[in-house]
């Protein structure tokens, strides 16, 4: 038995310590458990009482990778209870500050916590001592997508600028503009960053996953869409409790998440965002992922590091397109009257699609709070990939086990923590 461990701290609810036990019979796995440990922090039990006003800086302090999803899932499904709707100029403002923060999070994960797996490191550092070049280049893009978030959410980490309605203040066009020539240098970067992790190699392995992510009619879903799967699903934010569920398990006091109607565990993040949504990426970042060897299906999990890369591309792109189009609106952020109401909402986190559900009371008090992150619907299917991926491994000495068995999990970046810390893992072989 090969003991490691794990300290996550990044995301409600997923946070703590995380243990992994695989059971092997004859050389068989027989059961595979994700196990965490730490209590969850009960951000839906601060929201309770609490203005809707104050549920997006609340939301944004549940990640510090990306408080935007939080945030902005939070105001979305607020503006639903409160019958508003935002549009044009500060609509794009929304859009480039997620377009921001899937910027940074996307950098940050593929070269501080996924990349070393296939240069054969333990962690970014000891890769950044050989490979200097490849991860200054990341942290280059990286700091691209923080100067979005300060400069549109008025901070890099848990934005303060961000309203119910709107923005506390609106950039000036001559704010965004600035942004242009860096925004060009960072794509051009992030296309030498997809032709560089297309060349890993990769374990030869394919999943059939039920995808489920949101689409729009016209764009790469960010902060909006309708949530489809790639089993026929196709329904509004306000249906997700009727045809998703979570339910906690023993082992863990995060809890997990299923389709209500026989499909069970699916997947949520960049594969199935790409699976459903290729025909919705600009030109430029379809010409990258057909480059770099992928087609309008990945279900390779190992080679999801391309296609957070190309999703790196297509934030850039249209970071760039809204920038050279954007006007100053009339005024930051749209009225708001306090009303009863239920509102729902579903944003796409860098790592997956995330919804929320509040109940607010006559004065726009908070009644009730649900809020359902990516990685807690992602575990049941990272729990399969395990079970179905380390059979082929288990020739391998335990060290190197260990090792597939983490990047197995680090390949849905699960949360920040659980990429950068050890497993506990426990292997029994009868």
């Amino acid at each position: 038995m090969t003991t490691r461990s794990i300290s996550v701290g990044a995301l409600a609810r997923v946070e703590g310590e995380g243990g992994l036990e695989i059971v092997l019979r004859d050389g068989v796995v027989k059961s595979v458990a994700l196990k965490i440990f730490e209590p969850p922090r009960f951000f839906e039990a601060l929201m309770r009482g609490r203005a809707f006003s104050e549920a997006p800086d609340i939301a944004a302090r549940i990640c510090g990778i990306c408080p935007v999803a939080y945030q902005m899932s939070a105001v979305h499904a607020m503006e639903d209870a409160l019958g508003v709707r935002v549009t044009g100029p500060l609509r794009d403002l929304r859009r480039l500050l997620y377009c921001g923060e899937w910027i940074e999070s996307h950098m940050l994960h593929v070269h501080m916590l996924h990349m070393p797996d296939f240069l054969g490191y333990a962690g970014g550092v000891e890769m950044a001592r050989d490979h200097g070049d490849v991860v200054r280049r990341g942290l280059a893009i990286k700091k691209v997508g923080n100067e979005i978030m300060t400069l549109i959410g008025g901070r890099e980490i848990h934005p303060i600028n961000v309203r119910v309605g709107g923005f506390y203040r609106a950039p000036r066009k001559r704010e965004l503009a600035a942004l242009a020539e860096r925004l060009e240098r960072a794509r051009d970067a992030a296309l030498e960053v997809v032709r560089f992790v297309a060349g890993f190699d990769f374990p030869d392995c394919a999943r059939d996953y039920v995808f489920v992510s949101l689409r729009q009619r016209d764009e790469y879903p960010l902060n909006e869409g309708r949530i489809v799967s790639s089993g026929g699903l196709d329904i509004a934010a306000r249906e997700f409790e009727t045809h998703f569920e979570e339910f906690h398990v023993e082992r863990s006091t995060a809890l997990h998440a299923r389709m209500r109607h026989g499909d069970g565990a699916y997947l949520v993040g960049p594969l199935a965002r790409f699976a459903l949504n290729f025909d919705r990426l600009s030109p430029l970042a379809q010409q990258a992922a057909r480059e770099a060897g992928l087609g309008p299906l990945c279900s390779n999990p190992y080679r999801s590091i391309i296609v957070r890369a190309v999703e790196t591309v297509y934030a850039l792109d249209e970071a760039l397109r809204i920038v050279e189009s954007y006007e100053e609106p009339g005024a930051a952020c749209v009225p708001i009257e306090p009303r009863a109401g239920v509102g729902h909402a579903a944003t796409e986190a860098p790592r997956g699609m995330l919804y929320h559900r509040y109940r607010l009371e006559a004065d726009g008090t908070i009644a009730e709070a649900v809020i359902t992150p990516p990685t807690s619907q992602n575990q049941g299917m990272i729990e399969e990939d395990l079970k179905s991926l380390i059979g082929g491994f288990l020739d391998l000495p335990e060290d190197d086990l260990r090792h597939r068995c983490e990047q197995t999990v680090r390949n849905h970046d699960p949360c920040i923590s659980c990429s950068t810390h050890f497993l506990r893992l426990e292997i029994d072989r009868g």
